[in-house]
């Protein structure tokens, strides 16, 4: 039996359907390095999000087309991996050509099924979630087409236990301490130690002067031009409200640790502001829109863009149809989105789509702030540090836990009216948060 080699090339794939190029930021691979298939290559920067780039194929790394720091347009070949494949094999498939080589090394590196010719191929959303639950995919049998292994089939079998033998080495004991109570906060919704940036000092070429460089990463430019767009083009204007919070702050504290048995996560303030936001926009449609130069858009689905800060930058990421959503469905897709943007797992397409944005500023501790729009949108609201202060009720004083909420909105959109108004909307819904009100 013959052995062949050929060569694949790698090339930039259309992530989404606004991207036009991408920069390769770093090889992770360098010619005469073996690649797995799906094992990452290179890392690729985009408008975006940085994202690693998984190699189709198994097979030596021959050839780099495209070096550190170049901008290319997508589909562009940015290097070439030659791969081992048998004549028989080759003419079973019917590709004798280069551009079909990731059915036939598939084929070379796990034999396939006859019943299910597709049991072995893997989508990477599939390879991410069995590598985070620690599961090896040849032990499942799939449902899919062809024998396919889905994301269906990887949670059913987590959801089994079966996949606790392998795992059982590396489980840490839960920990009994609250960790907030080890955080010093004004605030009481301050749940952990801010994260300090990582940043790269390059001493002064002028000794004696004391200064340093930062060099600026395409992350931190790409935020700065869409910054700078965002003041120069939208005419801001802000306006905030205050809220008590205090049913809110008793209805959390009854239902936070039901909530962590039952979903594992945080029951955070944040999804309950989310939950009188979208209904708020229900009533106001118009802040749910865009500037269009002779138009004004008005978007139909609510997405909503929640703004999380890494140790360098802030991103956006978005959960889709969040009027489709109850309270505990908000709480869990904030824990997703903010665990997958610190990890650096976000996608492109978790980051598409936002309509109207909100962001915690509270967490650290603020209680009043001057966002900036996220462009193209209408406005963009924080929710600040919620204290405790002594509050006029009935000509009396008491103690409640009051909060801020600020809105920045886009002039030529909305006025202040329209903006008062569903800031008191915003305001009404929290404030009827009772011991009563329901998750699900």
């Amino acid at each position: 039996m013959v052995e062949m080699k050929t060569l694949t090339e790698i090339t930039v794939p259309q992530l989404a359907e606004s991207l036009v190029s991408a920069t390769i930021d770093k090889w992770l691979k360098q010619p005469g390095d073996w690649v797995d298939i799906y094992e990452p290559i290179c890392e690729i920067l985009t408008d975006k999000v940085n994202a690693e780039l998984p190699s189709t194929v198994s097979g030596t790394l021959v050839k780099i087309l495209v070096g550190n720091g170049e901008n290319v347009p997508v589909g562009t070949t940015i290097c070439l991996i030659e791969t081992e494949a048998t004549e028989e094999q080759l003419v079973e498939n019917g590709t004798a050509s280069i551009g079909a080589n990731v059915a036939t090394n598939e084929a070379v590196a796990m034999k396939m099924d006859e019943n299910a010719p597709m049991r072995n191929r893997f989508s990477p959303a599939v390879q991410q979630l069995a590598g985070e639950h620690n599961v090896r995919l040849s032990d499942l049998t799939g449902t899919g087409l062809g024998g396919r292994i889905t994301r269906k089939d990887v949670l059913a079998y987590v959801a089994s236990g079966a996949n606790l033998s392998t795992s059982a080495n590396t489980v840490q004991p839960v920990s009994t301490v609250d960790p907030r109570a080890q955080v010093r906060s004004s605030g009481i919704h301050l749940s952990e130690t801010p994260r300090l940036p990582k940043i790269e000092i390059k001493e002064s070429e002028s000794p004696g002067r004391g200064e340093t460089y930062i060099d600026v990463t395409h992350m931190r430019n790409t935020i700065a031009k869409n910054m700078h767009r965002s003041v120069s083009e939208i005419p801001h204007a802000w306006t905030t409200v205050e809220v008590d919070v205090t049913n809110l702050v008793v209805l959390r504290n009854k239902l936070k640790d039901e909530f962590m048995k039952r979903e594992g996560i945080n029951l955070t303030y944040l999804a309950f502001l989310l939950k009188a936001v979208v209904n708020a926009i229900k009533d106001y449609p118009i802040m749910n829109s865009s500037w269009a130069g002779d138009k004004i858009i008005v978007k139909r689905d609510i997405n909503i863009s929640l703004a999380v800060g890494t140790e360098d930058s802030v991103i956006t990421p978005v959960i889709k149809n969040a009027d489709h959503k109850n309270v505990a469905g908000l709480a869990k897709e904030i824990d997703e989105l903010a665990r997958k943007t610190r990890d650096g797992k976000i996608t492109l397409s978790d980051l598409q789509g936002g309509t109207f944005t909100i962001n915690n500023t509270g967490s650290f501790g603020s209680i009043l702030s001057y966002p900036i729009v996220n462009h193209p949108q209408a406005a963009i609201l924080t929710f600040e540090s919620i204290v405790k202060r002594p509050v006029v009720i009935n000509d009396m004083i008491a103690i409640r836990s009051m909060a801020n909420l600020c809105l920045s909105l886009d002039h030529r959109i909305l006025d202040g009216v329209i903006c008062g108004r569903f800031l008191q909307r915003v305001k009404e819904n929290m404030e009827s948060y009772t011991i009563e009100s329901k998750l699900y």
